[in-house]
């Protein structure tokens, strides 16, 4: 008796690579890749070289030999002169292993090279809370940097600690030695327009028909509301008399002193207003007047002290211009 055939090593080895490759599509799937599009793969210095190859291997062979994928160093990607809007699909940081860091810089120009709608993918190690180390963001504004950079849509996908070897590549390449780090991994797409584009609006200015206008108003409606000179019948209406709203304290005669404005002297003023009409602009003119002027005997008063007499009534005062007018104390009329 024959027992069953085995499967042929080679039938197990197709078997296999039927497998890897329904797993590797499965994958880029997961990555929004599809056939015929072009995708930038993104890596830094610790990027494992054999995982990056793996990687750009699996992307070529979704696309096809027709679409180019393009793989830059982070550090060269401002310099590599792509054109704007060239890639459908970004991946930056998920070469596995990889502790890539995004810069401001980074993140812009990875917004410039996707096109309108394009995806991008990144993973980025990510601290807990604020630390020491500025270059190490937070799981909270890594989304906002994607953001600001032009990225709308932009959500979480994953979260998970660091593997060994990631955890000892963060510590050699950006000295950071706490243990509170987390591999975040995030999406965001371009908006479905370019920087900068316009679009013409169409606005219509014409007239809008009669019919489409305002809603039509009711006649009685309309008659209940108008009111003109020939409903107005002076026979059957009921006029009021003004002077019956008036009260006996409103028919008094007022007593002038009452309305008489507070006076200049009253307000405490030693000065009149502009526009008195209390009298005592009249009164201060009127002790102008009656107050005594001293005659200068000799003539010589406004020359100083030192030609003065020595009963001069200008005595300890300044020199002056004659004729000028200088008023005097009252103490100083008396004495003299």
């Amino acid at each position: 008796m024959t027992g069953p055939k085995r499967p042929s090593r080679a039938a197990e080895t197709g078997r296999a690579s039927a497998e890897d490759r329904s797993s590797d599509m499965a994958e880029m799937a997961a990555y929004g890749i599809s056939a015929g599009q072009r995708v930038a793969v993104i890596w830094d210095s610790s990027s494992p070289v054999e995982g990056l190859k793996n990687l750009v291997a699996k992307i070529q062979a979704l696309v096809g030999p027709e679409s180019r994928v393009s793989v830059e160093n982070i550090d060269q990607l401002s310099r590599s002169a792509h054109a704007a809007s060239s890639f459908d699909v970004v991946l930056s940081g998920m070469v596995p292993g990889s502790v890539t860091l995004h810069s401001v810089e980074v993140l812009a120009e990875i917004a410039r090279i996707l096109k309108p709608g394009g995806r991008v993918l990144l993973k980025e190690p990510v601290a807990a809370q604020i630390g020491d180390n500025n270059r190490i963001r937070t799981a909270a504004r890594l989304p906002t940097a994607l953001m600001l950079s032009g990225l709308v849509e932009v959500k979480e996908l994953q979260k998970e600690p660091l593997t060994p070897e990631e955890t000892q590549s963060v510590q050699e390449l950006l000295s950071y030695h706490d243990n509170d780090l987390l591999s975040v991994q995030m999406e965001g797409k371009k908006p479905n327009f370019e920087v900068g584009s316009s679009s013409q609006l169409k606005l219509s200015f014409a007239k809008k028909s009669a019919s489409s206008g305002k809603p039509a108003v009711d006649p009685a409606a309309a008659k209940l509301w108008t009111l003109s000179a020939n409903d107005m019948d002076d026979e059957g209406m009921d006029l009021l008399d003004s002077d019956e709203l008036l009260d006996s304290e409103d028919l008094k005669k007022p007593d002038p002193s009452s309305l008489k404005a507070p006076s200049c002297k009253e307000s405490g003023k030693k000065k009149a207003c502009k526009n008195c009409t209390c009298g005592l602009a009249e009164d201060l003119e009127q002790e102008k007047k009656e107050s005594p002027q001293p005659k200068s005997a000799c003539g010589n008063c406004y020359l100083g002290d030192a030609f003065r007499c020595a009963s001069c009534p200008y005595m300890g005062m300044p020199a002056f211009k004659p004729g000028e007018k200088i008023l005097l104390a009252e103490n100083n009329l008396h004495d003299a």
